[in-house]
């Protein structure tokens, strides 16, 4: 069975549950839902004002609303046959193509509510304003929890390219190397990675190898601002250099958690303490995963560690992945869902300490039947540069 066809295998079911709910009609906005039920997405990642839209009814075939421009594509993309168009001017709008799928006056409608975006929220609000709005996503989201065997093949592809892409960091750092040099490094071995798992025929044609995003990187006193992005500064002595991969990780849809951190030349006492809480941490964390544990037992396990190092703990120790790089269950305190074969988690372990320094390491995982298995591969130890 091919990815196409478990998107198709996956709405038939959403649609069972639907019909089980008494639920007529849902709308999904997302693109990694779309891309789940449907099989394609885009690759413009911006939202403005062009929409792509898919309607899945209970008891009929669902519809994909594409722009004309982008038509022919999804057509070649998808298993959906019924894939409606609309235009940037005239009178064939998006709004007119999503009301054509929709009964005439709907008493309620299933949406994706944390990701549907304003301009469609609003046209449902002004379009259909004496129906009820309710959210679909916790449904699907938990359709989505458990992985099948081939989604998990894919994402141990995707932790081959990561891990092609983690080598490729480790080796672009130097003394006097700049931050942009070793995104530059991590982009190439990732697409060339990527690359060799695609061929040039049917759906594949459509999956572009390039690892893409901006590339996350903190180095010397910079490294506790956990989202900064890479620039033209210089590697010195003694800096640490943080890499995330969480943007950036990725093949044919699915997402991975990956992140390491490096020393240039040398480590201080006080960084390399705080890295090997933080490993420890996340190390505590995988131990505890297995079927039958709750999540935030998981989070427990870390927090023990900091709570023992003397550090603080963290929101959360890790997320759900799969086609977001946020799903559910997360591993944190509150989270009572019980892990079972075929989640995957990023699991991550993170200490800083403002203006002086950070400890980071982060791994994605697959629940077995007995514990879990690495879908990411790198040393888990205190890294130092030998240049």
């Amino acid at each position: 069975m091919s990815l196409i066809d478990e998107a198709r295998a996956r709405t038939e079911k959403l649609q069972e549950r639907m019909a089980g709910a008494g639920i007529s009609h849902a709308l999904f906005t997302s693109e990694s839902s779309i891309a789940y039920l449907a099989g394609f997405w885009g690759y413009l990642g911006i939202e403005f004002g062009r929409p792509t839209l898919l309607v899945v009814p209970a008891d009929a075939l669902p519809t994909v609303i594409t722009p004309l421009m982008e038509s022919e594509m999804v057509s070649e993309m998808t298993w959906v046959n019924q894939v409606r168009t609309w235009e940037d001017s005239g009178q064939n709008t998006w709004g007119r193509a999503l009301s054509g799928t929709l009964p005439e006056i709907p008493g309620e409608l299933w949406i994706e509510r944390s990701d549907a975006p304003a301009i469609v929220r609003n046209f449902l609000d002004d379009r259909f304003p004496d129906t009820v709005l309710r959210d679909i996503g916790p449904i699907l989201g938990e359709m989505r929890m458990i992985k099948s065997p081939l989604e998990i093949s894919v994402m141990r592809q995707a932790g081959e390219v990561a891990s092609a892409m983690m080598k490729a960091a480790h080796g672009s750092l130097e003394e006097g190397a700049t931050e942009y040099e070793s995104a530059l490094a991590v982009i190439d071995a990732g697409t060339r990675a990527a690359a060799g798992f695609l061929t040039d025929a049917g759906w594949e044609r459509f999956v572009s190898p390039l690892i893409h995003n901006l590339q996350i990187l903190q180095s010397g006193k910079d490294t506790a601002m956990v989202h900064r992005r890479a620039s033209v500064k210089r590697y010195a002595r003694f800096d640490p250099v943080y890499f995330c991969f969480c943007n950036m990780a990725q093949f044919k849809q699915y997402k991975l958690g990956f992140d390491r951190m490096f020393h240039i030349g040398d480590v201080t006492d006080e960084m390399a303490r705080v890295q090997e809480a933080a490993i420890d941490a996340q190390q505590a964390a995988i131990a505890a995963i297995r079927p039958g544990v709750r999540a935030e037992d998981v989070a427990a396990a870390a927090n023990a560690v900091y709570a023992e190092r003397g550090y603080e703990t963290g929101y959360r120790t890790g997320r759900s992945i799969g086609v977001a790089y946020l799903e559910a269950p997360e591993l944190k305190a509150g989270d009572h869902t019980v892990l079972r074969p075929g989640m995957t988690f990023a699991v991550d372990g993170g200490i800083s300490l403002e203006g002086r320094t950070a400890g980071r390491i982060g791994d994605s995982i697959v629940v077995t039947e007995d514990g879990c298995e690495y879908l990411t591969d790198y040393p888990r130890q205190v890294l130092v540069t030998d240049r």
